[in-house]
């Protein structure tokens, strides 16, 4: 059972949710898996699948599904409207009996932006994956997988889970796709209800129009329901409801009382579309309140019809030929502008740069103080002679002992002359004279030669040359070598 309406919504109008609630639940009552059409359809899906073809079937079955088409401005709330009704209905629901079957009750996508059969089939299985915990992406939504493939297992999929309500929003994207891809998309989902029996609610704004009443059999499914045309808010006990609801939600230091201008001036700048109200009003004190922390001048933070005004013109200044054609109510100039997210960019963009704007910045650490340079002693000047000494090369210890002889050599002597007298004694002992060490390359004395022994095999050698013999015959005859045929012989 649907829950009881709490008493601040009863002055709303109730007739949209009702019909929607309707057209929600009575084509369901043809997808019981607990009957014999779903097995039908199960079959018919098994031969779609052999011949890929969305037509083919085995079994007729009567189906009770229909088409509904929900249009309205951007902006005026049919999004949330439509997703607030069906969390109504548990997504899914697990049946144990007569056989075990999770059913999805009702599945939202988003019309593809080129208008692509494929990619609205992608989106179908990646959000029966989400549902369901299922693999239908990975087996089904390949790339490399033709439409024909795609659509038939699309329908297979969907019958063997007994969808009861497909929601495409968003159709206006139709619009700009080119070539035939929004043609082959408004045939597909007229073949959905038609030939496989899913219910399916079209969802966008005015720009969509012309494209569904492009076709008689589309504006005829789109009307099996009716379609609803959510108009925008008329200035009258509805909106005013709205307005007081919504001025609770005050930011600033004090609330401003909501008077009857301040209600005229919402509805002239918004003209009675909630989205374009609700930003106009965070705005509106987003401004204020940095006014204030930047001058100081308003501390009370009051909301005023020149602040509206003001924050419109500057806020809404791309949307102002909307607005216009809100206020002559020039239906074929509404066509045009069917997307407020630019507002909505500039809405995050405004409320970045006010957190950043507002939020104090941390205090720097004060920097330490350089450290003081190291101050001698006064006494009599010794410590900072002996620091010019050693400037000058000196050793702390020669310094000392050259001081010590100056002070007790002029007693009397300031610093400075100190210094210049111990200077002077240095100049007149001259530079210091290092011994001269011997060269590496220097000729040492030579060593006596040592005598050569006669038996040397060189000298044998060399003597028996400078005779005129042969080598051989000299160590031949000195018995160092023998016949090569004495062992032989013997």
């Amino acid at each position: 059972s649907l829950p009881a309406a709490t008493p601040a919504e009863n002055p709303r109008p109730h007739h949209k949710p009702s019909r929607f609630i309707y057209f929600e639940s009575a084509p369901y009552v043809g997808r019981n898996p607990n009957t014999t059409d779903y097995l039908y359809r199960l079959h018919n899906d098994y031969e779609r699948v052999l011949q890929k073809d969305l037509s083919a079937i085995i079994h007729p079955v009567e189906t009770t599904a229909s088409g509904f088409a929900l249009i309205g401005c951007s902006g005026i709330g049919k999004t949330r409207s439509v997703e607030r009704i069906l969390h109504l209905y548990p997504k899914v629901i697990h049946h144990q009996e007569p056989f075990s079957l999770e059913q999805v009750v009702w599945l939202k996508l988003e019309c593809p932006h080129k208008g692509s059969v494929k990619q609205l089939c992608i989106s179908f299985f990646h959000e029966m994956d989400k549902l369901l915990h299922t693999r239908y992406a990975a087996r089904y939504g390949s790339s490399r997988l033709s439409i024909d493939t795609m659509v038939v297992h699309m329908a297979e999929v969907a019958d063997r889970h007994a969808l009861g309500l497909l929601v495409i929003d968003e159709i206006q994207h139709l619009v700009r796709a080119r070539g035939t891809g929004r043609d082959d998309l408004l045939t597909f989902l007229v073949a959905l209800v038609n030939t496989i029996g899913i219910p399916v609610m079209i969802v966008g704004t005015p720009a969509a129009m012309p494209l569904l009443q492009s076709a008689f059999r589309e504006a005829r499914r789109a009307s099996g329901l009716g379609s609803l045309i959510w108009e925008r808010h008329a200035e009258d006990a509805t909106w005013n409801h709205f307005i007081d609801r919504m001025w609770r939600y005050q930011w600033t230091r004090e609330p401003t009382p909501l008077t009857d201008d301040l209600r005229r001036v919402l509805y002239a700048e918004s003209q009675g579309i909630v989205d374009l109200v609700v930003k106009l009003y965070m705005l509106a004190q987003l401004q204020v309140i940095q006014l204030n922390a930047v001058t100081g001048r308003d501390k009370s933070e009051r909301l005023t019809i020149g602040l509206f005004k003001h924050v419109a013109a500057d806020a809404f200044r791309l949307l102002a030929p909307m607005i216009t054609a809100l206020r002559q109510n020039d239906r074929a100039a509404l066509e045009k502008y069917d997307d407020l997210r630019p507002l909505d960019d500039y809405v995050f963009q405004a409320f970045q740069t006010a957190t950043a704007r507002l939020t104090p910045t941390p205090a720097k650490p004060t920097a330490e103080p350089p450290e003081p340079l190291p101050i001698f002693p006064a006494q009599d000047g010794s410590e900072a002679v002996l620091i010019s000494l050693e400037g000058l090369g000196l050793a702390r210890d020669i310094a000392q002992v050259l001081l010590t002889q100056a002070k007790a050599e002029n007693p009397g002597l300031g610093p400075l002359d100190l210094v210049a007298t111990i200077a002077a004694k240095l100049r007149e002992r001259g530079p210091e004279v290092k011994p001269v060490k011997p060269r590496r390359n220097q000729q040492k004395t030579p060593m006596p030669a040592r005598p050569i022994d006669p038996v040397d095999l060189r000298v044998i050698v060399s003597t028996a040359t400078s005779a005129g013999a042969t080598g051989y015959d000299a160590l031949l005859a000195a018995g160092v070598v023998k016949p090569p045929l004495q062992d032989i012989a013997a």
